[in-house]
C-alpha cells in the first residue's frame, strides 16, 4: 500500500528511464490514466496501453528516448503537491516551467490539464507535478 500513488507513478517512470527500459508497467487508477494521456499529448512518452486484468488493471507506458544520444525525453519529472503539504494556485499564480518549455500538470475542478490550458480557461487548482 502506497500512501502517495502519484509519487509512486512518477518514481516508476524516473527509475525505468534511468535503467533505460523501453516499457514500464504501473498499477492503474483514473488519475494515473489522465496523467498518462497528458504526458502522451505533450510528447514525453512514446505510447501507452491500458490493460484491464485483475482487480485494478495496469498501464503499460512505452518510454521515449532520443534516437541519436539515447537520452530520455523526460529530463526531470518532479512532484510538487504532496499529501502532507498540498500546493494550490489560482490561474494567475500557476508556475511556468523553464519559461514555457516544460509543463505543470494541474488538478482542477474541470479535470487534469496542463498549466497552459488552465491559464487559457482561467482556472486554478492543485499543482501535481512538473515535467520537462
Amino acid at each position: 500500500m502506497h500512501s502517495d500513488p502519484i509519487s509512486d507513478y512518477l518514481t516508476r517512470i524516473r527509475n525505468a528511464q534511468m535503467a533505460r527500459h523501453k516499457v514500464v508497467e504501473i498499477p492503474a487508477s483514473n488519475l494515473k490514466k489522465e496523467l498518462t494521456k497528458i504526458l502522451f499529448d505533450q510528447g514525453y512518452i512514446l505510447n501507452y496501453k491500458f490493460v484491464d486484468e485483475g482487480h485494478q488493471g495496469s498501464i503499460k507506458i512505452a518510454l521515449r528516448y532520443d534516437a541519436k544520444s539515447r537520452r530520455p525525453a523526460i529530463t526531470e519529472i518532479k512532484r510538487h503537491s504532496k499529501p502532507g503539504l498540498r500546493r494550490y494556485a489560482g490561474a494567475d499564480g500557476l508556475p511556468r516551467v523553464l519559461n514555457g518549455l516544460g509543463v505543470s500538470i494541474i488538478s482542477t475542478n474541470k479535470g487534469l490539464m496542463t498549466d497552459k490550458e488552465a491559464r487559457r480557461l482561467n482556472v486554478g487548482g492543485e499543482i501535481l507535478c512538473t515535467v520537462y
